[in-house]
């Protein structure tokens, strides 16, 4: 008797055979239901991590797109569609002359890394753009106690005079970010504002070496030390479906504040380790080190790309996401982030030295694994 695609589909799911449908049985993150109304978009900054992915979707949807940069930055994702937008060259510091007099739909800041600077591009732009959206972070939080991390928690908006220094540098982030959201409400006001909170992201054209260092690594096998406990929680956040999302924001209007972290579920540490190992077919060992002094004293503590559970860290990997995913935020599979990564990894894009130094430079935790394995095995 043949079966329904229902029917198929909920006996897949009990046989766990989901991989087997691919994404598009569900509904890719990218598909296009309807045609949007085409969009004038404004992205101050665009040529990072994030801007390039917000650019091709973007594009992709039908609407137009200007970015604001110095014009000193060569993106290293989609460089082939920049000759399809508008280039404007000026300073968030001094010099927005090429903002003036001119309308947009929305406006996107991702590189307002400066509370002055959202400040001003915000009130120059309030009456000739219709909506604002500020690229935050879930540094606002800093320090992270308790277990309630929705949008509506409290922001940090001033550095405690008790902060040692290594706080104050995390402070100083948290508090910017924080302060510049409240700019750009200030100028457009709660309904016409969007303020999008990221945790750590991840994917192609990733500026730190967090996430590729663990791709490259767990390529290459071998015993490979997990900093932390095998049940700590892990969010990110591909930069894909990060991008795709927020224009998916702008296009629906949807003013507010949401907190832009992934996965769609709780996973662990190991599930994490475990899941980028699936795309690969190295022979590899794990050791698990929890001690957490000793991760402090041999300096593993931010070389993963999730958070070690110290106690101001807790709750980072606990952001509350469901406010994001009822609008419409989705994810790709652990395997999907790990295979764009490794093929952006192994491009023109990424200079061969970056590439040696992740796994053979000075620094590179690699280099001393041996050494800390056998101190920790004589503990």
């Amino acid at each position: 008797m043949k079966k329904n695609r229902r029917e198929f589909l909920q006996s897949s799911l009990a046989l766990g055979l989901t991989p087997l449908l691919g994404t598009e049985a569900f509904g890719s993150p990218s598909e296009k239901k309807d045609q949007p109304d085409k969009l004038k978009i404004l992205i101050l900054g665009g040529t990072g991590f994030l801007g390039p992915h917000q650019v091709s979707y973007a594009l992709e949807r039908g609407h137009e797109v200007s970015i604001f940069t110095r014009g000193k930055t060569i993106p290293t994702t989609h460089q082939e569609l920049f000759s399809k937008v508008e280039k404007l060259v000026g300073d968030r510091e001094n010099d927005l002359e090429a903002l003036k007099n001119r309308k947009w739909d929305v406006v996107i800041d991702n590189s307002g890394r400066r509370t002055k600077w959202t400040e001003d591009s915000a009130k120059l732009l309030v009456d000739n753009a219709g909506y604002y959206m500020y690229t935050s972070s879930i540094s606002v939080f800093y320090p992270y106690y308790g277990d309630d991390f929705s949008e509506d928690r409290e922001v940090v908006t001033e550095i405690p005079a008790d902060a040692n220094e290594n706080q104050k540098a995390t402070y100083e982030y948290g508090v910017m970010k924080a302060t510049s959201e409240l700019a750009a409400i200030d100028a457009f006001g709660e309904d016409r504002s969007i303020i999008v909170r990221p945790t750590l992201i991840v994917g192609p054209g990733d500026r730190t070496d967090r996430f590729p260092y663990w791709v490259a690594r767990i390529e290459k096998g071998g015993e490979i030390i997990i900093p932390g406990a095998s049940d700590e929680v892990v969010q990110y956040i591909d930069v894909r479906d990060l991008a795709e999302w927020m224009i998916r924001l702008l296009e629906n209007k949807a003013a507010g504040t949401y907190n832009g972290a992934g996965p769609g579920f709780d996973m662990s540490t190991n599930a994490f380790v475990h899941g980028v190992h699936a795309s690969f077919n190295s022979p590899v060992k794990y050791t698990q080190i929890d001690d957490m002094s000793f991760l402090q004293e041999n300096g593993i503590i931010g070389i993963q790309p999730w958070v070690i559970q110290l106690p101001e860290y807790a709750g980072m990997s606990r952001a509350d996401n469901k406010k994001a995913i009822d609008t419409g935020l989705t994810f790709r599979p652990l395997s999907e982030t790990v295979q764009a990564t490794h093929e952006w990894w192994y491009s023109d894009a990424v200079e061969e030295e970056r590439r040696d130094n992740i796994l053979n430079g000075d620094r590179s935790f690699m280099k001393r694994e041996a050494e800390i394995l056998e101190k920790w095995r004589a503990t």
